[in-house]
């Protein structure tokens, strides 16, 4: 379960942040795509971080 939990952790940011971004951007507006830009990269950013794998 983990390690398909590792490997989606890239995919979904990298899909999910062009699909919500612009989609925001269109129906609320420019101030609250900026704030879902900001908020998606930082939730991703954690993440990435907590499920990165250090070689030993």
């Amino acid at each position: 379960m983990k390690k398909n939990f590792i490997a989606f952790t890239p995919l979904m940011g990298a899909l999910t942040f062009p699909l919500i971004v612009p989609i925001t951007i269109s129906k609320l507006g420019i101030n609250y795509g900026i704030i879902s830009a900001l908020l998606i990269s930082s939730l991703w950013f954690i993440a990435m971080l907590r499920t990165a794998e250090m070689p030993h």
